[in-house]
């Protein structure tokens, strides 16, 4: 397949919720910077106009962030739009007649996964998918079977590397941040491993529940929502051995060969919990018994990181909404004055809601003895100008870069990771509103 710049762009599900809250907004940024200069086709169940699509797009954009009317009006101008069934090939004749002489499409499936097979096999058969590229959002399965049977089905139709499953978490400023910085500091790499390295831990923690969102929630639950794909993806980052080269491929080659080092979970491994209250949200059965707070120890097989804890936890209705990576290193041997009972060195990542890097370090307290003190030797905070991750992730797939993008090898051994601790069968533990979860699971960062 071509790396050339794909000509054309093709949005299933331009009417509903991701295109609203994510892609039209993103469209109007790329256009604002010169960088959309390919027509957009949004498709749809509804029987709209191209001027009711646009109109709704125009709506879009005054509530997430304000209309450029300059930019606007060069988008709108490039909007088109086929209503259709997904399932039914006329649609995708309708489509085929409307991508003109277009080769090289980028089909972007904002609809559920269910509808994946169907879309793409249509897009086949109608002559569509020769030297196309399909982008696909999570979840992508429910657990390992399916996602082996949804890579099976979409490979009938397309081959690998004209999938691109999308994880808007890797297009976040911050996260890209870990990548490199990992890659590019000489300093790191001598110490980035069991010798010096006690304990990893990642957070995602939000203060709210679900929002009304319940009924999807209870689909989904916090192991499937963001540790099975946001979580073990900054894990990847973090932890991969560097790859052989700065290129895509040579990128997912390392975060896979990382994932798939890392032990399967067992119940063991696992604290479940769930908020007082999640019971009552519109669409939570009233004996629900799915996770909206997961803690989890993992444990990677290879020579780097054999006996270093990883502990990752996710939860709904915390004491505050942060999402961070806490490094933690050993202390010195020998110890030196007080070192044997302070705290260990760390180096944290804040990803959001505030973005910073910092170093912490013990340093000399002013006076006659030899004690020290906790300081942020070095810290960084990153401004708030970057650019959003849909932006960033579909001009990557409009210029055939896959680096943000998981592969089929990747999904898998991230399901086999949480493969057989899926079940709501497990204990689950309540916790109150505004706390770090159960007790069970232990205090943060210990």
């Amino acid at each position: 397949m071509s790396d050339a710049h794909a000509d054309a762009l093709v949005l299933f599900g331009a009417t509903g919720d991701l295109a609203y809250q994510q892609i039209f907004p993103a469209l109007q940024a790329m256009v604002r910077q010169d960088r959309l200069s390919v027509p957009v086709i949004g498709i749809a169940r509804p029987n709209w106009t191209t001027d009711q699509l646009c109109a709704r797009m125009k709506e879009s954009l005054a509530a997430h962030g304000g209309v450029d009317a300059e930019a606007y009006a060069r988008l709108a101008a490039r909007i088109s739009y086929v209503s259709g069934d997904y399932g039914d090939p006329a649609t995708y004749d309708r489509l085929r007649e409307a991508l003109g002489a277009a080769a090289r499409p980028v089909f972007y499936l904002a609809i559920p996964p269910s509808l994946f097979g169907a879309v793409a096999s249509n897009l086949a058969r109608s002559g569509s998918a020769r030297s196309a590229r399909l982008i696909v959002e999570k979840p992508f399965g429910r657990d390992l079977a399916s996602a082996q049977a949804l890579n099976a089905t979409l490979h009938e139709s397309f081959p690998e590397d004209a999938i691109y499953r999308i994880d808007h978490f890797l297009g976040k400023e911050p996260v890209q941040n870990l990548l490199y910085f990992r890659l590019a500091n000489t300093f790191l790499e001598p110490i980035w491993n069991a010798r010096y390295v006690a304990r990893v831990q990642i957070t995602m923690a939000e203060a709210f529940g679900v929002r009304g969102r319940g009924r999807f929630y209870e689909e989904v639950g916090a192991l499937r929502d963001v540790f099975q794909n946001h979580l073990l993806q900054v894990l990847s980052l973090l932890a991969m051995e560097p790859p052989a080269s700065s290129d895509g491929p040579a990128i997912e080659r390392a975060k896979v060969a990382l994932l798939q080092s890392i032990r399967p979970l067992t119940p063991a491994d696992v604290v479940r919990g769930q908020y007082r209250g999640y019971r009552q949200e519109t669409g939570v059965a009233p004996d629900s018994r799915v996770e909206t707070y997961v803690a989890v120890r993992l444990a990677v097989d290879n020579p780097r990181w054999i006996g270093v804890p990883m502990l990752v936890r996710a939860g709904k209705c915390m004491a505050e909404t942060v999402t961070e990576v806490r490094v933690a290193f050993a202390p010195p041997v020998p110890p030196w004055f007080d070192s044997a009972t302070a705290p260990v060195n760390e180096l944290r990542f804040r990803l959001s809601p505030d973005v910073s890097m910092t170093l912490m370090a013990r340093i000399k307290k002013p006076g006659e003895e030899m004690v020290g003190e906790d300081a942020a030797l070095v810290e960084h905070r990153q401004t708030s100008d970057e650019m959003p991750p849909y932006e960033r992730l579909l001009g990557d797939a409009l210029r055939g870069d896959r680096t943000l993008f998981g592969s089929e090898a990747g999904v898998e051994a991230a399901w086999r990771v949480v493969n057989d601790v899926l079940s709501t069968d497990q204990p689950l533990h309540e916790y109150e509103p505004a706390s770090w979860g159960p007790s069970e699971a232990g205090a943060p960062n210990e």
